[in-house]
């Protein structure tokens, strides 16, 4: 992560969030931080720059339906879901639904702006108490080193923030974003890593990636042209543009919710392997497609897109870091 905002802020440039209709210098500020997570990730996962130009060439368009992120729940240190979200609800966020995956050992909560046009944000944290100890042993030596959390002053400075403190933005930022993309612990050892994927790959995917964002997510809906105008169309586009793809589509036609992904993009993670620093490859993230129904609208008995998940189908978009 770059410690030059102006960095930051000609990558901001690039991303699908800048063109969200913002009300007040706070959502203008929240825009930019999902705009430099997105050239981060983009610049990791050719997909997306193939799925962007697939998008530009049908003059289609692309709104981000949703991120996700993943945790380890852990007591000492206090690590989850929290650590993380209250990030998002300095900037407005609010939670919006739970979820659980008892097979995967995982909660979940997606997040939810007041400003629609924002993306959702899907947090899960690994329920670490439920692995075998020699798991949670290894968990809590790579959390023993975790960095200090976002304090209290900087979420006060996010959540109040107006057009005055532009001097203390790009500042803002920076701490934001090195949240994310700064692996939060040490680097784990190589041999702790590979324990941990025999018995869970979230928590060797936890282990390698910290807090990096798992997947940005397509709203086929958005795309407002014939070519791309489903889910099917879109995976065959990207298909043909060499671009590796789940086999399945998760959901059926006219469902509530149809989702599918490209496969996970592999880069390089630090490690230690005999106290030394190394590398060694691992899956990453992935770009998901997202195809929204509607639902009816219990208090207005009027249809309306259906806005939450469905656990049985996100339980199989999680398989999508497993290394192979």
């Amino acid at each position: 992560m770059s410690g030059n905002a102006g960095n930051h802020k000609e990558s901001a440039m690039m991303g699908p969030h800048g063109v969200i209709a913002t009300v007040d210098d706070r959502e203008g500020f929240t825009a930019e931080v999902f705009d430099v997570l997105w050239s981060r990730y983009r610049e990791r996962v050719i997909y997306a720059a193939e799925y962007e130009r697939i998008v530009r060439e049908a003059g289609a368009t692309f709104v981000n339906d949703h991120i996700a992120l993943r945790t380890f729940a852990c007591q000492q240190p206090l690590t989850g879901i929290a650590s993380i979200s209250r990030v998002f609800e300095a900037l407005g966020y609010a939670s919006a639904a739970c979820y659980n995956f008892p097979n995967k050992h995982l909660s979940a909560i997606h997040f939810g702006h007041p400003n629609r046009e924002f993306p959702k944000v899907f947090v899960s944290e690994l329920r670490t108490w439920e692995l075998s100890p020699s798991a949670q042993q290894i968990i809590q030596k790579i959390v023993g080193s975790h960095r200090p959390t976002i304090n209290v002053e900087t979420l006060a400075a996010i959540s109040n923030l107006t057009d005055g403190d532009a001097g203390n933005r790009p500042v803002l930022l920076d701490a934001i974003v090195a949240r994310f993309h700064e692996l939060p612990w040490d680097a784990p050892e190589k041999d702790d890593v590979a324990a941990l994927n025999d018995e869970n790959q979230y928590a060797a995917w936890v282990a390698v990636h910290g807090y990096n964002v798992n997947h940005f997510t397509s709203l086929i809906n958005s795309h407002g042209v014939e070519s791309l105008d489903d889910i099917e169309k879109t995976i065959d586009a990207l298909r043909k543009a060499g671009v590796p793809m789940k086999a399945e589509i998760e959901g059926a036609p006219g469902s509530r919710l149809r989702q599918s992904a490209t496969e996970a993009a592999v880069i390089d993670v630090a490690v230690r392997k005999n106290g030394q620093e190394a590398v060694m490859p691992w899956t990453y993230a992935y770009m998901e497609l997202a195809e929204r129904g509607d639902v009816i609208d219990s208090e207005t008995g009027k249809p309306t897109r259906f806005e939450g998940f469905l656990g049985p189908q996100a339980t199989h978009l999680f398989e999508m870091t497993k290394v192979k």
